[in-house]
């Protein structure tokens, strides 16, 4: 009578009898692909382990002790597989409010974005439009950003007009990314009428939820011009302040380039075609000096020019929101900027080819022909 009494005990404690699970070897290997997953969410692949478990003929029970879980989660998903499989482990869609914007009211919105200006207005707000297309201004939001486009920005261009414009990017681009062997690529350049200025109030700092704060009103203590050039394999600058920016100051500097590399070394200069880099002067200086190779960019074509991206960064970090008294205290901090820059260079690499360049520059064009 004890003996059936345990086994009536045991048999309520296991619950009803479960279907078997088991497991083909692909089915096997993507529920361990969902574990291994770093972009799975936690719910999937707790689920994918239940399935896993119970695939080794664990009790829910075991299964649910294991892994933390309730032994009713374990049913829950060790049935859901049985049923659908795979798919059993997702959670269905939810059924949300319907759409209250058709795609035809979409397609109007874009075409009326693209191809019309409001009235008394050169371009279009979220607010215009939505009182044009009768629909709420969040909604224009959420159409203009689904398509990527921004009417209220605006964004410069300019052309090269260069008749030898191909060349000069097969020349410049090809140098970067083949350097000559034993020799060294600068990018030449100046930052020149740089202003000493001393705000008129002094800044008001940074604070919890306030940002910095300087007044628009500023003195001007003079100017000062920053010639550099940037070693495209370092990333490292040399660099010098001139109060002047003439031919006879770019003589100087490229002097102080002659003297700052190796002589061993062919030096290769990528610059623009400012006057100051043609003259005769500098001309006959090139001749005393045959291991210095000039390599203009472009007219126009600034972003050629590698060094244009270390003057961006002197005055983000720098000189936009330096106060400064004097040329010379100007100068200082361009120094040390420079000094600090050396410590811990990086070197510039060009990505893109010239074809590349050429082929995209032609599809801008045609795009501006058909518009």
């Amino acid at each position: 009578m004890v003996n059936v009494r345990a086994d009536m005990a045991r048999i309520v404690r296991m619950g009803r009898p479960k279907a078997k699970l088991e497991l083909s070897k692909e089915q096997c290997e993507q529920l361990k692909a969902i574990v291994r997953r770093r972009s799975s969410t936690q719910l999937l692949v707790m689920r994918a382990r239940i399935v896993l478990e119970c695939a080794k003929g664990v009790d829910n029970t075991d299964v649910a002790e294991l892994l933390g879980v309730r032994v009713q989660t374990v049913g829950k998903w060790r049935a859901r597989f049985l049923a659908d499989g795979l798919e059993g482990l997702f959670d269905a869609p939810r059924l949300g409010a319907p759409r209250s914007i058709d795609d035809e009211k979409v397609a109007l919105t874009i075409r009326k974005t693209l191809d019309e200006k409001p009235k008394n207005a050169t371009h279009w707000s979220q607010g215009t439009m939505a009182e044009a297309m009768g629909i709420s201004a969040s909604s224009v939001g959420r159409i203009w950003r689904a398509f990527g486009l921004k009417p209220h920005r605006m964004d410069s261009f300019s052309l090269s007009g260069d008749p030898f414009f191909v060349e000069k990017v097969r020349d410049v681009v090809g140098i970067y990314m083949r350097p000559p062997d034993n020799a060294l690529v600068l990018c030449v350049d100046e930052k020149s009428q740089i202003q000493a200025l001393d705000r008129a109030q002094p800044m008001l700092p940074l604070r919890p939820t306030v940002n910095e704060r300087q007044t628009d009103r500023y003195i001007r203590h003079g100017t000062t011009t920053l010639f550099a050039a940037l070693d495209v394999a370092t990333g490292r600058v040399i660099g010098k302040c001139f109060r002047k920016h003439r031919a006879k100051e770019f003589i100087r500097f490229l002097n102080e380039i002659d003297c700052s590399v190796p002589a061993d070394l062919d030096v290769h200069l990528v610059l623009d075609n400012y006057a100051t880099h043609k003259t005769p002067d500098v001309k006959r200086w090139l001749l005393r000096n045959p291991r210095f190779q000039m390599h203009f960019t472009p007219t126009k074509s600034s972003w050629l020019n590698l060094v244009e991206s270390f003057f961006s960064l002197l005055s983000r970090r720098k000189l936009k929101r330096g106060v400064h008294r004097s040329t010379i205290a100007l100068e200082k901090d361009i120094r040390s900027f420079l000094d600090s820059h050396n410590e811990d260079p990086r070197p510039y690499v060009w990505t893109k080819s010239a074809d590349e360049i050429l082929r995209s520059l032609q599809r801008y064009c045609d795009d501006f022909s058909r518009g």
